[in-house]
């Protein structure tokens, strides 16, 4: 059975840092399988924030973290990785990570097909 299963969220001040991370199971991160980070606010769509696809040459991020967040994944760990960087407080949401298996990414929540439960984030002073 594969599972996901985030860790690392918490309480942060505006301008401050957080590493998220995605731990997978149940399949091999050395296999063509896409990580997708998503987050989701009180009230609000599920949002893609960006993707990595196996070797790390496909990378993708929505043009409100560009600069401020960097995906990526360690294999033989089976584990990816968000660095979220000078966070503001409309980042505060649910994060998410997600898998596919596919060679190119798309930050695309309704092409995700296993999820993982979620941790929050809270970006406040």
């Amino acid at each position: 059975q594969v599972q996901l299963v985030e860790s690392g969220g918490g309480l942060v001040q505006p301008g401050g840092s957080l590493r998220l991370s995605c731990v997978a199971s149940g399949l091999s991160l050395s296999d063509p399988y896409i990580i997708g980070w998503f987050r989701q606010a009180p009230g609000k769509e599920r949002e893609g924030i960006s993707c990595i696809n196996r070797n790390s040459a496909n990378t993708q991020y929505v043009d409100s973290v560009k600069g401020r967040f960097v995906i990526s994944r360690d294999n033989a760990k089976n584990t990816a990785y968000l660095q979220m960087n000078n966070l503001k407080p409309e980042d505060t949401a649910v994060y998410y990570c997600a898998t596919i298996r596919a060679h190119l990414c798309r930050v695309v929540p309704e092409w995700f097909d296993v999820w993982g439960p979620g941790t929050q984030v809270t970006v406040s002073s």
